[in-house]
């Protein structure tokens, strides 16, 4: 567990460095805007695609569930609202203090900040905002909740295919910023030569089997909790196989890849911590990198210790 933890901290000191930010919010922008237009094309798809399926849930389990995303959704929203108006009141003051670099710094841990805050203030009043949101869908026809939902579910396909293609675009560039860090950190130690096309088959069957069990499982998303589980599981399971594959081929050898499975539990671990920037606004895009890094540096940590023994 302490590699764990030395692997968990070492990512989040990297994902703050200035030129690691600046690639990552690159490559986050121009999938946002991709998958912007992609949208916006096929909305109306995605809206009857949902509307097709609320059809075949009962009422109450869509309201309950409702009333579940209309939260979550609110919480998001006022997560980015308190972070533009710091920015606006206080960002010329921030930046008179600090250098261009830290800047970019400072704004990930406002983002932080403030959905840690206003997580906390869901948690302990999560029952009474739920049960707020689910007195106003009592109050709505059925056309209309079925509609918001429909709408909501369709914003939910494009942030998830945001998350997947931003996990990918990652790792489609792992070998050049896992070398350039390998380079800063681990000098003396050499990098194996990557599979190129076993790495991109590995990715794509991940892409195969990640749409095929979403698809299969999109109908218990109507279920409070345990929709929350499955996404999570989802995610953890795919961060944990493309990343793991990504590292592992720069710095173990066949032989010592299998040994991997010994370390089952750190290797979750730190997917289920990348898993987390999904819930976070912005702090999103940091993801992936977050998870490329620490998976490398735990790696390379197993790798050294079975050395050294």
């Amino acid at each position: 567990m302490q590699d764990v933890m030395e692997s968990i901290f070492f990512g989040f000191k990297e994902i703050l460095n200035y030129k690691t930010m600046k690639l990552a919010l690159l490559i986050g922008v121009g999938v946002t805007l991709v998958w912007s237009v992609i949208g916006y094309f096929m909305w109306d798809g995605l809206v009857a695609f949902s509307a097709y399926f609320i059809d075949l849930v009962p009422f109450s389990m869509i309201r309950s569930n409702g009333a579940w995303m209309l939260a979550t959704f609110t919480w998001f929203i006022v997560v980015l609202v308190t972070f533009a108006l710091v920015l606006a009141f206080f960002g010329n003051m921030i930046l008179e203090e600090v250098s261009k670099e830290k800047y970019s710094s400072f704004s990930l841990i406002i983002v932080l900040a403030s959905a840690l805050f206003w997580g906390a203030v869901w948690f302990f009043n999560f029952s009474y905002i739920h049960g707020q949101f689910l007195k106003l869908l009592n109050w709505l026809p059925f056309e209309t909740v079925e509609s918001s939902i429909s709408y909501m579910l369709g914003f939910y396909f494009i942030y998830g295919a945001i998350i997947v293609s931003m996990l990918f675009a990652t790792s489609f560039f792992s070998e050049t910023l896992l070398s350039d860090l390998s380079k800063k950190h681990f000098p003396y130690e050499n990098l194996l030569v990557e599979d190129e096309i076993e790495t991109s088959g590995n990715r794509l069957m991940d892409i195969g089997i990640y749409m095929v069990v979403s698809v299969a499982v999109f109908p218990l998303l109507f279920v409070p909790v345990l929709n929350f589980i499955i996404q999570i599981g989802l995610w953890t399971w795919l961060i944990k196989d493309t990343f793991v594959v990504d590292s592992a081929a720069l710095i173990l050898r066949s032989n010592e890849q299998r040994k991997l499975k010994n370390h089952k539990g750190g290797l979750v671990t730190i997917s289920i911590v990348t898993t987390l920037f999904n819930f976070v606004p912005f702090f999103n895009i940091f993801g992936p990198f977050f998870g490329e890094i620490t998976m490398f540096y735990y790696i390379r940590l197993l790798k050294r210790n079975t050395s050294e023994e």
